[in-house]
C-alpha cells in the first residue's frame, strides 16, 4: 500500500499560476525542442522534438508543466484502438496508492493549433469533446495513422512534437493489459502472467506505466531541421485554431461559432448541419 505522494502537493500550487504564465516560459524556454520520457516500463527514453515555431503555444503550455515537474510520477491512463484511434495517453494523473486515480490540477485552456496531422509517431493534446479550445495537461501519441478522424472532428488535434526516439518503449505501453476503474477505461496494467483486471483491486505504482519523469534533453533551435511533419489535411485558412469544416467564419479570425440570431426560430443552419454530419460519423475522440 503506497501514501500519497506529497510532492504533488507542491506541483499543484505551481499549476495554479495558470497558463497565463506561458509566454514568459516559452520566451525563456522556446529554443528546448527536445524533450527525453522516462517511463517505468524501460531503461530506454523516449525522445520528443517539439514543433516550437508552428506550434508555439502548445509547447510553451506542455514545456510550463514539464519545467514544474508536473508529470514526474504520473501513470499512462488510457490506451485506445479501434475506430480510426491508436494512441497512449498520458499527462492527467496520478497513483496515490489506491483507487481511484487522482486527476492532477492543471492550467488554464490554451488555444488549438491544428498545423500537423495525426500521424504514427506524432504527441498531440487531448481536450474535451465539442470543446476546441479546451486542451490543459492530457496528451497522447498516435501509433498509427489516425488523421481521417483527429484532423477532422473537434476543430482537430493539435499535433505539436514527432517521436525521434523510443516509439517501441510506446508500443509496449499500449501491449499491456488493459482494464477499467471508476470512469476511465483502457489503463494500461502491468499483471503477471495469469492474472486479471479482477485481481488489481489493491494495485501497487509497480502495476502501472509510470511516466518516470519528463525533462529537456536538448535546447537547440534547429533541432527539427531534418523532419518534414505532415501537414493536416484540413485547412484553417482564418489560423483562428479552428479548422475551416468546423469554422461557421472560415475567413474571420475573431469568431468561429454561427451568430445566436441566425440559429433562431428553431431552424438548422447549415453549419449546424455539418456539425450534426461530422458526430454523426465521429462518435471516437481523444477527451481530457
Amino acid at each position: 500500500m503506497f501514501t500519497q505522494i506529497t510532492k504533488k502537493n507542491t506541483r499543484k500550487i505551481l499549476a495554479l499560476v495558470g497558463i497565463a504564465t506561458a509566454s514568459l516560459v516559452f520566451t525563456n524556454t522556446a529554443s528546448a525542442t527536445i524533450v527525453e520520457i522516462k517511463t517505468s516500463l524501460s531503461t530506454d527514453l523516449i525522445k520528443v522534438n517539439l514543433f516550437d515555431t508552428t506550434t508555439p503555444a502548445t509547447v510553451a503550455n506542455f514545456l510550463s508543466y514539464v519545467n514544474s515537474q508536473h508529470y514526474d510520477d504520473s501513470v499512462v491512463h488510457r490506451v485506445a484502438s479501434g475506430n480510426g484511434l491508436n494512441i497512449v495517453q498520458a499527462g492527467g494523473y496520478e497513483f496515490g496508492g489506491t483507487w481511484p486515480l487522482t486527476q492532477l490540477v492543471s492550467n488554464d485552456p490554451i488555444i488549438n493549433e491544428p498545423v500537423y496531422s495525426n500521424v504514427k509517431g506524432t504527441i498531440a493534446m487531448a481536450k474535451k469533446s465539442d470543446s476546441v479550445h479546451s486542451a490543459t495537461n492530457q496528451w497522447f501519441f498516435n501509433l498509427a495513422d489516425s488523421s481521417d478522424n483527429l484532423d477532422r472532428q473537434n476543430g482537430g488535434f493539435t499535433v505539436f512534437g514527432q517521436v525521434i526516439e523510443g516509439l517501441d518503449v510506446i508500443e509496449k505501453i499500449a501491449q499491456l493489459k488493459l482494464c477499467n476503474n471508476n470512469n476511465l477505461t483502457g489503463i494500461p496494467m502491468v499483471v503477471d502472467e495469469g492474472q486479471a483486471c479482477a485481481d488489481m483491486s489493491a494495485p501497487g505504482m509497480e502495476n502501472f506505466a509510470v511516466i518516470e519523469y519528463v525533462k529537456v534533453y536538448d535546447s537547440s533551435p534547429v533541432t527539427d531541421s531534418d523532419l518534414f511533419p505532415s501537414k493536416s489535411k484540413e485547412p484553417d485558412s482564418d489560423n483562428d485554431g479552428v479548422i475551416d469544416i468546423a469554422d461557421a467564419f472560415p475567413n474571420d479570425p475573431n469568431k468561429y461559432l454561427p451568430d445566436a440570431e441566425e440559429d433562431s426560430g428553431g431552424s438548422i443552419t447549415w453549419f449546424s448541419l455539418v456539425m450534426l454530419a461530422l458526430v454523426s460519423t465521429r462518435k471516437r475522440f481523444i477527451k481530457s
